[in-house]
């Protein structure tokens, strides 16, 4: 097997049943999720040096950026998304950055892992539906 198929091989998580992965695992994955897009977005859509491109993005991903947009998602989430969110915001975390208030982070969480959810159920199409959504405040 080539390096390329070993890749492929470990980036396929189509047997993995998400509801079976500690939910701050699923948010680890999200939080990766959010991140791309985010600062793809910003690559896309913002003119300015890479330094300039960071600090909007520093606005983005963290705890008050992602518990804002997500309540821009909320109205568009079925049950089966609601509980995989629930899971990650009741998720049991050792700490809680100190920039960031104890509503947002675990809010942050719940969105988090509710991303990594749908991308270990291979819902790309749903991820980018959602995120489109999240990332515009209009």
């Amino acid at each position: 097997m080539d390096m390329k198929e070993q890749i492929a091989a470990a980036l396929d998580v189509s047997g993995a049943d998400p509801k079976t992965l500690p939910a701050l695992t699923l948010a680890y994955l999200g939080d990766t999720i959010y991140d791309l897009y985010a600062r793809t977005l910003l690559a896309f859509g913002v003119d300015g040096t890479v330094h300039a491109l960071h600090l909007e993005s520093t606005k983005l991903v963290c705890a008050k950026g992602q518990a804002e947009a997500f309540f821009r998602i909320l109205p568009m989430l079925d049950e089966e998304e609601l509980a995989a969110f629930r899971r990650g915001r009741n998720a049991h975390s050792a700490t809680v950055p100190k920039n960031a208030n104890v509503q947002d982070y675990r809010t942050a969480t719940g969105f988090e892992a509710l991303l990594g959810y749908l991308y270990c159920l291979g819902r790309d199409a749903r991820i980018g539906e959602l995120m489109n959504k999240a990332l515009r405040k209009e």
